[in-house]
């Protein structure tokens, strides 16, 4: 008898999983994502609709800080720090929140993006960034609670939101020049010292040409301007040269490498050094 009792508990537990009722959300979720220039946006919200509500100074009171959509927060994030109105707001992950009011909104950049909806206290330091909008009034009515990003150009896009006749519009800069220039000149300098160190690796840990991955760290090592070269780079040179059957000169790097390793107090380079050495040096 217990063990049916245990089977039947069973059943009706599985059963009540597959048999989970699945209905459409009343505030949909959505996410947008858009580059500007060369900067990713990305919007991340619920979409309440209208269904014959009146939505500001009612349902949305006017002078109180309101979620910007429904259930969780909404977020935006920038992949680079962008300006609005003269302000710098850091590249990162924000919560959208907003003050309506009749002739003009309050928008802010809050730092904390884990709330349901607005936090249960606010927290002025946690404002990354708070500036003012004024709002406009559409021809046409929005159902849906909607967030978009348009008018866009190399240097610049606008976080519009929308919903019922209003529309408020936030206009934001991108650093287009600087990072598009930032990319011309590693591109037309080169190849980096780690870029170097980074291949010779990849071709040491996938049995590789060494002949080449000896080359590659070489010239890691040549174009890093420290004057005790890292560690780690003197470390796969030697184990390259041991690869290569140059149980010599990778005693000798290896030597390089564990001086430096005991300069930094890193005892895993140290004790590996070490050993190396002393497996190397039998010929």
């Amino acid at each position: 008898m217990k063990k049916i009792i245990i089977a039947l508990a069973v059943f009706i537990a599985n059963y009540t999983i597959e048999a989970q009722v699945k209905t459409p959300a009343s505030s949909p979720h959505a996410t947008i994502t858009q580059v500007v220039g060369l900067t990713d946006v990305e919007v991340d919200y619920s979409r309440p609709s209208l269904k014959g509500r009146t939505v500001y100074g009612d349902l949305v009171p006017f002078g109180k800080v309101w979620r910007t959509g429904a259930n969780n927060c909404t977020t935006v994030s920038f992949s680079e720090d962008i300006v609005i109105d003269g302000k710098t707001l850091k590249k990162g992950k924000y919560a959208l929140y907003t003050v309506p009011r009749v002739d003009k909104w309050d928008v802010i950049f809050y730092n904390e993006t884990s709330n349901w909806g607005t936090p249960e206290t606010w927290d002025e330091s946690k404002v990354a960034l708070k500036t003012s909008s004024k709002p406009f009034q559409m021809n046409r009515s929005v159902e849906s609670f909607t967030i978009d990003i348009n008018n866009l150009d190399n240097n610049s896009g606008v976080l519009e939101i929308m919903w019922e006749k209003t529309l408020v519009p936030v206009k934001f800069e991108v650093p287009t020049a600087k990072t598009a220039m930032a990319s011309i000149d590693k591109t037309l300098n080169g190849p980096s010292w780690n870029d170097y160190f980074s291949a010779g690796t990849y071709l040491y840990q996938s049995n590789g040409d060494m002949n080449k991955a000896l080359q590659y760290v070489n010239k890691a090592i040549e174009l890093n301007k420290e004057t005790q070269k890292p560690f780690w780079v003197t470390r796969q040179k030697s184990l390259i040269q041991a690869k290569l059957g140059d149980k010599k000169g990778a005693v000798e790097t290896a030597k390089s490498s564990l001086a430096a390793a005991q300069a930094a107090k890193n005892q895993d380079y140290v004790k590996m050094n070490t050993e190396s050495i002393a497996e190397w040096s039998k010929g």
